[in-house]
């Protein structure tokens, strides 16, 4: 199996690396109806799952006319993110990373400390693609070709009793909940710390398998 670096080593191309591309610019339009959970998931309805489908494909396409831009033509550009076997399953990694944010969130409701429609109007932006959806948007953007397009499982090790994973999510999400619910560093603490408990006391036990999509562009 060819990896990153192998393709870099043999390339007389420029080269750059991503694995950020499943944020958003914004959270997608029309999910209003996302209830009891704060990403596209399990229990989203499927005009939520389709919204998120929709906003990344515009993102990606923006982020790939602009890197095209600074590459000549056959210039190499090699993105790795987080990731789906295809179109017909959710993000492993999505679920790992965001559903001990969304129990504790919801036990914040039930205990009073924050509104059901606050929490209900509460998404966070990101998707994580298929390479389906990779391909569709580099053929359609046109700015490349796909010299490369394949996944790559990985199992996640816990450790700590869930306290890393917790800091991990809490330093991407914490500036998007202090947006939404104030800036409040008391419940900020509460939330995370019911967090590192999820993850220690259930998250991490599991076997978590991820997904991550490797793709080799080409400038056309």
């Amino acid at each position: 199996m060819i990896s990153e670096y192998e393709i870099w080593k043999n390339s007389n191309s420029d080269y750059k690396h991503s694995n950020k591309l499943q944020e958003f610019t914004s959270v997608p339009d029309g999910i209003e109806n996302n209830k009891g959970t704060i990403y596209a998931s399990s229990t989203s309805p499927s005009s939520v799952l389709k919204a998120y489908s929709k906003q990344y494909k515009r993102d990606f396409a923006t982020f790939l006319k602009y890197r095209a831009e600074e590459l000549v033509k056959g210039g190499r550009m090699v993105l790795a993110m987080p990731g789906k076997e295809n179109e017909h399953h959710l993000s492993n990694v999505c679920r790992f990373m965001l559903e001990p944010l969304a129990i504790a969130l919801k036990n914040l409701v039930t205990e009073g400390s924050i509104e059901e429609e606050k929490m209900d109007s509460f998404n966070v932006p990101t998707y994580s693609p298929s390479p389906a959806e990779i391909q569709y948007v580099v053929e359609k953007e046109g700015s490349f070709t796909i010299d490369l397009l394949r996944t790559l499982e990985h199992q996640m090790d816990s450790s700590c009793e869930g306290y890393n994973e917790a800091q991990s999510v809490r330093a991407f999400a914490q500036p998007l909940l202090v947006r939404h619910f104030g800036d409040d560093n008391k419940l900020m603490d509460v939330v995370f710390n019911k967090c590192r408990e999820i993850y220690g006391n259930t998250m991490a036990k599991e076997k978590n398998i991820f997904t991550n999509v490797i793709v080799s562009l080409i400038k056309s």
